[in-house]
């Protein structure tokens, strides 16, 4: 950022660097099966995944529990991998549930895996791509506009 009056809409601002980083991250129960059945079910997995989001220096925008799915909106900081995110959601949070629900584990899930291996995970942000890849392509063009006119970018 070259000026201090510069502000991005939903950026977080540290240190070194200024990031916009939006995940919608989904994954499933595995064969389907529905373990988050009861209100308590569904809070318990929800303190969990807040619990793990805590550790990991990842904010929750937006959970959904559903019977066999969990739909999570997170932000988190760019010196971490998304990969190395998903992997801690759904090792720890597995843990932790047939730890607090071990009934469930042994009349659901025969082979002891709470998730299924597979996710999904998309990017999001304030612009679409089209904005994005209309910006990128545009400064050549402005950047000649203004050395043709005298207009100098600070570095």
């Amino acid at each position: 950022m070259s000026k201090k009056n510069d502000h991005i809409d939903g950026a977080i601002y540290e240190r070194n660097y200024v990031y916009n980083f939006h995940y919608h991250l989904i994954w499933v129960t595995n064969y389907r099966n529905p373990a988050f059945t009861t209100p308590k079910l569904i809070s318990d997995m929800k303190t969990n995944l807040t619990r793990i989001a805590n550790l990991n220096e990842v904010t929750i925008e937006s959970m959904e529990v559903m019977p066999d799915h969990i739909h999570m909106l997170i932000s988190f900081k760019p010196k971490y991998a998304p990969t190395n995110i998903v992997k801690a959601f759904k090792g720890a949070s597995a843990r932790m549930f047939f730890e607090q629900h071990p009934e469930i584990k042994q009349q659901e899930f025969w082979g002891g895996h709470l998730w299924s291996h597979s996710y999904y995970m998309s990017t999001l942000g304030n612009m679409s791509k089209e904005i994005v890849e209309n910006y990128i392509q545009s400064q050549n063009k402005n950047d000649l506009r203004r050395r043709h006119k005298g207009i100098h970018q600070p570095d």
